[in-house]
């Protein structure tokens, strides 16, 4: 999650059940963090366990799909309301009711009643909360049938940039935030027919809901493995003793504070196609977007201080929700000048179309920390940053700043927003990084972002949709009308008389 971070202790593979806060000790937003990941791990596993793969309540159960054909409209799906969970994560599609206002007033003779229409009952494709489809876009229309309806679950950071509601008016506004907020987004998305592995069924007609669910398995197998794996140390720079810096002389890691580096996947695919993005703040410094005018940005701030304030030559993403939501990364932009009066910044070119145009949607400016120059290209590669991002480069160790480096493990493939993160600490003068016993550090996979995906419905042509969806009922019963000695006893006596019976001679 992009928030300001100390760093993210849960490991699951060590069984901690509880953090136990002691008396006297300084409080860290690492222990706090902790116990909320070990509890939400606790209840996503036993919900996972008791219900499976995925499901819904019986009498509740979410996310039914209905095909709806457009004759001069495009095609559709309705979204039923209700409960559905996918690994345990509780995802509901039940669509808010609209309040209702205040109505004291009558309207004057000759003016009409502008109430806005009411919402439909239940989300559809088009519409759906999370999902931002486009119908200018032709990928977001839905696909000739067959199809597949699937549910993808993921989880990503808010913060008040996003949902000015998290701050705390009270503070002021020169007080920065306080908590971010962990969200489940989910999405209605269609998935063809042609990408499923459906064996001797020619375009998938007459599939049974057994073959096109472990097709739709194999396909999740395949696209949601990670094969990418990043080590990260600390090695004295050229030029260490040069500092003048009131650094300890043995330091490897040189900077002057502790940060927590984050390394972001921005572009995927092979390593000749992947970039990264860096940060050492999280990616947690972020600029709201007041106005948008060609390439000039109004901020409603240009930071609280000269660590997390804008400077040219800064990179920085133009983000609002529908970006974070879609997932599809566009060019990093550089910071070209600064108006400080203003609170104004000219950017090294316009954002694309569909970004950052709609105020509803909380645009802002994310900076990262990576820089043309900041690490001289090895010979024979063509420049460093291809879309304002740093190209992968596989088998050697990459300097980011300050001694801290990393290593991407050779013939990988590379998925956008999958991250790792590092914390480098002045005390030790060292990244914390988990290594062998000969202190070599270890690869280790992305930790995040985890997409989780189920199967809704088979949408074939000129058929009703085949409903893919699981149930599960509840595991309280009635209590019995006895007793338990009762019906110990009533036990007792049907043990015996069978016993009377195999004893008795057969005629």
């Amino acid at each position: 999650m992009h928030a300001d971070l100390s760093r993210l202790t849960f490991r699951p593979d060590r069984h901690y059940s509880a953090v136990v806060a002691q008396q006297g000790r300084v409080q860290l937003d690492a222990d706090a963090n902790e116990q909320a990941a070990i509890q939400l791990h606790q209840a996503r596993t036993i919900a996972a366990d008791l219900i499976g793969q995925h499901g819904g309540p019986v009498g509740d159960t979410g996310f039914h799909i209905k095909f709806k054909a457009g004759s001069r409209e495009l095609d559709d799906l309705l979204i039923g309301g209700g409960r559905y969970y996918v690994d345990g994560i509780l995802c509901d599609a039940t669509r808010p009711l609209p309040g209702v206002a205040v109505d004291d007033e009558e309207p004057a003779e000759g003016e009409a009643d502008d109430e806005p229409d009411a919402p439909p009952a239940t989300w559809s494709y088009w519409d759906q909360p999370d999902a931002y489809r486009d119908p200018e876009r032709p990928g977001d229309r839905l696909p000739d049938r067959p199809f597949l309806a699937c549910l993808k679950v993921w989880e990503r950071s808010v913060t008040a940039a996003e949902d000015p509601a998290l701050r705390e008016v009270a503070l002021g506004s020169a007080m920065p935030d306080t908590a971010a907020r962990v969200k489940v987004v989910w999405q209605v998305l269609p998935l063809a027919g042609s990408a499923l592995e459906l064996e001797g069924l020619e375009n998938g007609a007459g599939a049974t809901k057994d073959q096109v669910r472990k097709a739709f398995g194999d396909w999740v197998a395949k696209s949601g493995a990670a094969t990418s794996r990043l080590a990260a140390r600390s090695e004295r720079p050229e030029h260490a003793d040069e500092d003048p810096c009131l650094i300890r002389p043995d330091a490897r890691y040189r900077g002057p504070e502790n940060q927590l580096y984050r390394v972001e996947i921005h572009e995927g695919g092979t390593a000749k196609e992947a970039t990264f993005k860096w940060s050492r703040e999280n990616g947690s410094v972020v600029f709201p977007v007041d106005e948008l005018d060609g390439t000039w940005v109004e901020l409603a701030t240009l930071g609280s201080d000269d660590k997390l304030d804008l400077n040219v030559g800064d990179r920085v993403e133009f983000v609002d929700t529908a970006y974070t939501s879609r997932g599809e990364p566009l060019p990093l932009l550089r910071v070209e000048e600064v108006d400080l009066p203003g609170r104004r910044v000219r950017l090294s070119g316009e954002p694309e179309p569909g970004v950052g145009r709609r105020p509803e949607l909380r645009p802002f400016l994310r900076r990262w920390d990576h820089r043309e120059g900041s690490r001289r290209a090895r010979k024979g590669t063509a420049g460093r940053l291809r879309h304002g991002a740093v190209r992968v480069e596989e088998g050697r160790w990459l300097p980011l700043e300050d001694g801290v480096e990393v290593y991407f493990a050779p013939d990988a493939t590379y998925r956008s927003g999958d991250h790792w993160l590092i914390p480098a600490r002045t005390a030790t003068g060292t990244v914390e990084w988990p290594v062998n016993a000969a202190r070599k550090p270890l690869l280790q996979a992305p930790a995040g972002i985890r997409v989780h995906y189920a199967p809704l419905a088979w949408v074939a042509a000129e058929e009703a949709e085949v409903d893919l969806r699981m149930a599960f009922g509840p595991l309280a019963a009635p209590v019995p009308a006895a007793d338990a000695a009762a019906l110990a006893a009533e036990a007792e006596a049907e043990a015996e008389a069978k016993a009377r019976a195999e004893e008795e001679p057969q005629e």
